[in-house]
């Protein structure tokens, strides 16, 4: 069975679910889920932990996320992007390089945005972007977002291509109709890559077609390890009495990090366990690996 985190690079035009059900069938059917989402229109990372590996996936969901996008000023459209119908348009101003850097350096920091009605979230039961294509808008909770980052890489035309690295929850449609409003006009996203997940930042993809090479060839996919992603958490190393009793659900005294925290447990032959909670004292576990007996 594969377990791991496999990081791929969606392409355009397949919904997150999708490329995920590609992989599954390229890896015979293998347990598998997605970290975040894509939408259609996005190319770019979006890591899947495959097998045993699932069960670290809420610990890292919650990563920055960077993103390269290209907005196209004078046109807004109902969904926010390029697959949306235009809604409205607007004319653009002569814009300076220092005058677009000097708005977008008013969007760093902690924010409140708006999600829009064309997203995945629900309204009794109801997905949001079902209730907009049925022509109705309903009130949406303003969200606290963070934007570490937010630079011009290049002004043309009534375009501009951006890059921003942003807290989980960020909508870069809204944001970039925020940016386009903040400069006197309207937009839409015309093209969004996603660069990187933290902390897989440095880590290399894999592509549709080059993961169905490397099964074709009978190779198995380059995995990165379920714990790689979690080395902010302190480390907690087992005896073999203190794994087999944690394996039963029950606390253990080993030595832990003085403050309630997430640790990384590891048995006597340093097999990653799971995930457990230490209060200084003890540990009790919280999501354990499915490991087979000899490892």
């Amino acid at each position: 069975m594969h377990s791991g985190i496999l990081l791929l690079d969606k392409p355009c035009g397949l919904s997150s679910n999708a490329a995920l059900q590609r992989v599954r069938a390229l890896l015979h059917g293998a347990k598998a889920g997605h970290v975040g989402s894509l939408d259609p229109l996005a190319s770019g990372m979006l890591p899947i932990c495959l097998g045993e590996a699932t069960k670290v996936a809420g610990e890292i969901v919650g990563g920055r996320k960077c993103y390269r996008f290209t907005v196209r000023l004078g046109t807004r459209t109902a969904s926010g992007d390029a697959e949306g119908n235009v809604s409205e348009t607007a004319p653009v101003p002569v814009l300076e390089r220092a005058q677009v850097e000097a708005v977008l350096a008013g969007f760093l920091g902690e924010r409140a945005q708006t999600p829009p009605m064309y997203s995945a979230l629900k309204r009794a039961g109801q997905p949001l972007y079902r209730l907009a294509r049925s022509g109705l808008t309903v009130e949406r909770a303003a969200r606290r977002i963070e934007l570490a980052r937010l630079r011009l890489l290049a002004l043309t035309g009534e375009s501009l291509e951006l890059e921003t690295l942003c807290s989980k929850g960020t909508y870069i449609r809204v944001l970039a109709e925020e940016v386009a409003a903040a400069l006197a006009t309207v937009g839409h996203v015309s093209a969004l890559r996603r660069l990187y997940a933290e902390p897989f930042e440095h880590e290399p993809m894999h592509t549709l077609e080059s993961l169905a090479a490397a099964c074709a060839r009978g190779d198995s996919p380059a995995l990165l390890p379920p714990d790689w992603p979690l080395a902010a958490l302190s480390a907690v190393h087992l005896s073999a009495v203190e794994a087999q009793r944690l394996r039963h659900g029950q606390r253990v005294m080993p030595s832990a990090p003085g403050a309630t925290a997430r640790v990384r447990l590891y048995d006597e032959r340093e097999r990653f366990l799971g995930i457990g909670d230490s209060d200084g004292q003890g540990v009790q576990p919280r999501r354990l690996l499915n490991l087979p007996p000899d490892g």
